[in-house]
């Protein structure tokens, strides 16, 4: 088929592309679809990449880091979720995928699942564990308030410590408890007063409202910013219902702003009353011990005797326990001294002077006895040398050789020759005798007569 002669219309592939591209997005501009996340990731670039799934099919999705910076939660492979945004072609690959503006988990809301995302890495983290969390003082001195000034927080929390309390110094470092510039002012402010202001304890509180309302008390940044602190913290957030991920890892959570202030501190009439109650039971107890102690003194003083009678059978006893340990030490020095004389007359036996001298006579009798040994031991050594060596020299060949034998071998192999018929006329042999050697030529051979030689000299072939 000749493509050039007809109106058959030939695309590259980037046309084509463009030509996909544009049909997709002008037909598909706005478009919301749910699923199941797979192969998400977060490259250092800060977009989400994911493959949005169901039973039949699946799509590429990409959210750009502008739009997942307003997420509220972390997506996760497996999560069922609703999202919205258009379809794209991705040139260079030749893939279409769903370029997200909004996404949304399927059947909890974002900050719900956001909120259990945090929890969960906290609690990973050791952050709520009840060992790492400080005491709180008895009767402080001192307490820093963060909060907003205006807020019905501060309002409750001052009244109630003021009917309870109204000599206890409070310090307000006020905050925004909403929005998003909230969690970084109150991370601010417990470093401001942990590093410049004396506190014995700080109270981080905020009225009730909306999941929404009170988000800024579940950032991951505020409770390790909580945990750092080395003055203890209290978290009254919200109403009774309402639990934060700043309560959870405060050294302690009030349910309200009120009840923060009245199980900080002790109603001072109730304090007053506990000392003057145990002032008179203080007072009851010395009065009671006295008054026993004296009764004890008067019958003691009536079973006491004289006590110059006591300090007479004290002497008497003395001298009675004098005379005993002098009659014990004197036996005791004779024993000692039979017993020295016995050890002396076994030291004498076995002096070791008369040890030594024996033990010296021993050692010469054993070396002259040795030394005999091995002269007699080495003489025969030495005949067995030498008859051995008279052997060796008869037993060599020699020896044969110079009682007028020799040995044959052919040229130029050197090999022995034991029968004539191993060469032939005219080779060469070599005859060892015993000084010197001779080369000759095989004349001629004979199996009953040996082998004939011509002993003329030959040629020095080496």
């Amino acid at each position: 088929m000749n493509l050039a002669q007809g109106n058959t219309r030939v695309y590259t592939v980037t046309e084509l592309t463009r030509k996909i591209s544009g049909l997709l997005e002008e037909r598909f501009p706005f478009v919301w679809i749910e699923g199941e996340i797979s192969n998400f990731r977060s490259p250092i670039s800060g977009h989400y990449y994911m493959v949005l799934k169901d039973e039949n099919a699946q799509i590429r999705a990409v959210m750009f880091r502008q739009k997942a910076r307003s997420l509220k939660f972390v997506p996760e492979d497996g999560m069922k979720v609703v999202a919205q945004g258009r379809i794209g072609v991705y040139a260079p690959r030749g893939e279409y995928q769903v370029i997200l503006d909004y996404l949304e988990p399927m059947g909890v809301g974002a900050l719900a699942l956001a909120f259990e995302q945090v929890k969960r890495k906290l609690a990973a983290q050791g952050i709520f564990d009840e060992a790492v969390k400080k005491p709180l003082p008895f009767l402080p001195q001192r307490i820093a308030v963060i909060t907003s000034p205006t807020g019905a927080a501060i309002r409750d929390f001052l009244k109630i410590l003021g009917r309870r309390f109204a000599n206890m110094e409070v310090v307000v470092v006020p905050v925004r408890v909403q929005g998003e510039a909230a969690p970084a002012e109150m991370i601010k402010a417990l470093e401001t007063v942990n590093s410049q202001i004396t506190a014995d304890v700080i109270i981080l509180t905020r009225g009730g409202g909306s999941l929404e309302d009170l988000w800024a008390f579940n950032q991951e940044a505020l409770a390790l910013a909580i945990r750092r602190s080395h003055i203890p913290v209290i978290s009254a957030v919200g109403h009774e219902i309402d639990v934060t991920i700043s309560d959870l890892a405060a050294d302690f959570r009030a349910p309200t702003p009120s009840a923060a202030a009245e199980m900080l501190v002790t109603e001072k009439e109730i304090l007053s009353k506990r000392l003057i109650d145990m002032r008179q039971r203080m007072g009851n107890r010395v009065t009671a011990l006295l008054k026993k102690r004296a009764e004890n003194l008067e019958r003691t003083a009536g079973r006491l005797r004289d006590p110059r009678k006591r300090l007479a059978d004290s002497w008497m006893r003395l001298d009675d326990l004098y005379g005993k340990i002098i009659r014990v030490g004197e036996s005791f020095v004779r024993e000692g001294r039979r017993a020295l004389d016995g050890e002396k007359r076994a030291l004498y036996s076995h002096s070791p002077l008369r040890l030594i001298s024996l033990m010296r006579q021993e050692k010469d009798f054993t070396g002259q006895a040795l030394v005999r040994a091995g002269g007699a031991y080495l003489q025969g050594r030495k005949t067995a040398l030498s008859m051995l060596g008279k052997q060796l020299t008869d037993l060599s060949p020699l020896s044969i050789l110079r009682r007028g034998y020799s040995i044959t071998r052919t040229l130029p192999g050197r090999n022995v020759i034991r029968q004539a018929s191993s060469v032939g006329g005219g080779d060469p042999v070599e005859v060892l005798l015993g000084e010197g050697r001779l080369e000759c030529r095989v004349e001629k051979t004979s199996e009953q007569a040996g082998i004939l030689v011509d002993f003329e000299r030959m040629p020095d072939s080496e």
